[in-house]
């Protein structure tokens, strides 16, 4: 087994692909055309990436048969010519879902104590007190999420911690999810605009939500509200983002923003740099030292994985949503075997999973498991599911398109 590093990479799981007995080829400065040559003369067949772009020439000169990025979002990886190749593209979802949300609050709480101004015009031998005490502050104000993955989910506690109250909007999410979760739900993104006083997106980048954040979403939101994105620049228009910033003094706290540097260190220019009332970070919502060493592991748990059994953890290409028909949605006691349970039942059904989520509930002693699949699964297989003793309860919901 012969795996290509081509990205930074921490040395414990460097030393734990070693462990493995994998051939394995450290070179985190490759990039574009020397990557390419690299992959074309070499025989890896596991390439791990972080930013890294993998594209479709590389991809065709290549004798891999697995990608595996270093991290949740891969866009930066040209999946669709990897699956014409049959090469399976994996991921470490969920691994940096605290370090992001830190960074959200961080963003939210710039954003509303102007944090940065107030350390700038300091150093600048300016005192404005006057100005920086006028800020609206947290408590009891409404966050909206939009997006209930497991970021959101480490937002709720933290909203939570700072007094304010919370709702989202989810295509998955049902009124049984959000009330368990103790949350409101808003029945659409104008809504989620209209009610909150900060938002904080936080989805994958996709066909659907590419560009949700439109003019339409930005006149729906209320004056001097705050808008925050840790997810995708793509997601958002980023001049209806600005005409809202400049007419209606909306204040916007962005980790990933239209023209942001591919590289570790270089230079910026684009007009964000200076915009009143936009702060940006450097792509850093997931670079924390404890989410680095969690995505080391879970990378390598998925070499491991595929050396073990052929099977490959975390795969994005295979079994997308959009061939989903319905919703199974499963309240239980958060113990181990109840989710085999519900896949085994679904399996003797001939029903194929697409996209599988696992909420867990305050105190992790009950969760939520929402389940898509291609067929709607009987009645027989929902009474199945709930025979067992660690159940509560299963519904199954139909997916409008």
């Amino acid at each position: 087994m012969n795996i290509l590093v081509a990205d930074k990479f921490e040395k414990s799981g460097l030393d734990g692909l070693k462990a493995l007995g994998a051939n394995v080829l450290y070179e985190p400065d490759l990039k574009d055309d020397a990557l390419a040559a690299r992959l074309g003369e070499s025989q890896a067949n596991i390439l791990i990436v972080r930013s890294t772009k993998v594209t479709a020439p590389m991809i065709e000169q290549s004798h891999l048969s697995v990608i595996i990025r270093a991290g949740a979002g891969y866009n930066t990886i040209d999946v669709a010519a990897a699956s014409l190749k049959g090469i399976l593209v994996s991921n470490c979802p969920g691994k940096n879902s605290q370090a992001v949300a830190e960074l959200a609050f961080g963003l939210i709480l710039a954003c509303d104590r102007h944090i940065p101004d107030n350390v700038s015009d300091l150093r600048s031998g300016v005192w404005n007190k006057k100005k920086y005490s006028a800020s609206k502050g947290l408590y009891g104000r409404t966050l909206g999420l939009i997006g209930m993955g497991k970021i959101s989910q480490e937002m709720i506690p933290r909203a939570r911690a700072f007094g304010m109250n919370v709702i989202a909007y989810s295509r998955w999410m049902t009124p049984d999810i959000a009330a368990a979760l103790g949350i409101g739900r808003a029945s659409t993104l104008e809504d989620l605009a209209r009610m909150s006083d900060v938002v904080s997106i936080h989805v994958s980048l996709t066909s659907d939500t590419k560009g949700i954040i439109n003019s339409a979403f930005v006149d729906a939101m209320k004056p001097g509200a705050i808008f925050v994105n840790t997810s995708r620049a793509e997601v958002a228009d980023q001049k209806a983002l600005l005409k809202g910033v400049h007419e209606k003094g909306i204040v916007a706290g962005l980790d990933v923003f239209e023209g942001e540097p591919t590289s570790a260190e270089g230079s910026y220019d684009g007009e964000l740099k200076s915009a009143d009332g936009v702060y940006c970070t450097h792509h850093i919502g997931a670079s924390t030292e404890q989410a680095q060493e969690a995505i080391a592991a879970e990378t390598v748990r998925i070499v491991s994985e595929y050396k073990l059994t052929g099977m490959v953890p975390n795969v994005v290409n295979i079994g997308k949503a959009e061939v989903a028909t319905h919703l199974l949605v499963v309240r239980h006691l958060d113990k181990v075997g109840v989710l085999a349970h519900v896949l085994a039942v679904l399996k003797d059904e001939g029903a194929s999973v697409q996209e599988m989520e696992n909420i867990i509930l305050g105190g992790a002693k009950a969760a939520i498991a929402q389940i898509t699949v291609d067929k709607a699964p009987s009645s027989e297989a929902i009474k199945q599911i709930k025979m067992n003793p660690n159940v509560f309860d299963a519904s199954v919901f139909e997916i409008k398109k």
